[in-house]
């Protein structure tokens, strides 16, 4: 959606790598207005696009598809995608619709473009779970790939709204991740049960100054359902309010 960081030019450089040194590489940028709620931050998303041309510009993008609003719904729009089983935890919970705009978008992006391959960041967990059984369900002809989170040297995971974030907020937000560093710990240590491993983290996330948790939940990585025991594939995943920016972050939890 813009405002580019590293996080980004990660998904470039793979991008560029699947396709091959002749292949197209093309990047989207669009702030979707249809996955916003009404009381979301759709006026103030920032949207620095001439700094964003010149990331994509230097990380070997062919094509840049920017397109307006009216463009992508034009007057009339009445058809939508929804996905309904993935969706319903985590953020579509506490965010009615999200999905929906997710999804719907990102089926027009891939038939407009009719990419061989899409790129996601694995820190937007439901998202990469949602588009992969949007791909799935739906027959679509194109490869997905996921590629890990990119973080700052202190461990926060790169997003466009960390530049919401005060100074005080932004000492404060890598705790996030330190709490689910903390969780992985506990598992490698033996703690496998879910209910004990998500009060922890609930204990640590709500000690974070200014921080108000929206949800904590250990799932299953594909079908984001709630585990009762750590098994392989299980991730935590973790939204957390710092005044009024909403931080996302997920790690996997491997048990030994």
């Amino acid at each position: 959606m813009g405002a580019l960081h590293a996080g980004h030019a990660a998904l470039l450089v793979r991008a560029r790598k699947l396709v091959g040194r002749l292949g197209t590489v093309c990047s989207s940028i669009f702030v979707n207005p249809t996955q916003f709620g009404p009381t979301e931050d759709l006026s103030r998303y920032p949207r620095p696009f001439t700094k964003d041309q010149a990331l994509c510009r230097a990380h070997g993008v062919n094509l840049l598809f920017a397109p307006t609003p009216e463009t992508l719904y034009p007057e009339g729009f009445s058809t939508w995608v929804n996905e309904d089983s993935v969706s319903l935890g985590l953020c579509g919970g506490t965010r009615p619709g999200h999905f929906r705009g997710v999804c719907t978008v990102v089926l027009k992006l891939l038939l407009l473009s009719r990419a061989t391959h899409a790129v996601f960041g694995r820190k937007d967990l439901q998202q990469c779970a949602v588009i992969a059984r949007m791909v799935r369900d739906l027959n679509l002809p194109v490869k997905l790939d996921f590629v890990d989170t990119v973080r700052e040297a202190d461990g926060l995971a790169l997003s466009s709204r960390n530049a919401y974030l005060t100074p005080e907020q932004r000492q404060a937000a890598p705790s996030i991740y330190a709490a689910l560093v903390a969780a992985q710990d506990a598992v490698t240590r033996g703690e496998c049960a879910a209910h004990r491993l998500r009060r922890a983290l609930e204990r640590r996330l709500a000690a974070i100054t200014e921080a108000r948790v929206d949800y904590v939940a250990i799932v299953d990585g594909c079908t984001l359902q709630p585990v009762s025991k750590v098994s392989a594939g299980c991730v935590a995943a973790v939204a957390v309010w710092l005044g009024k920016t909403r931080l996302i972050d997920n790690v996997a939890l491997r048990a030994t």
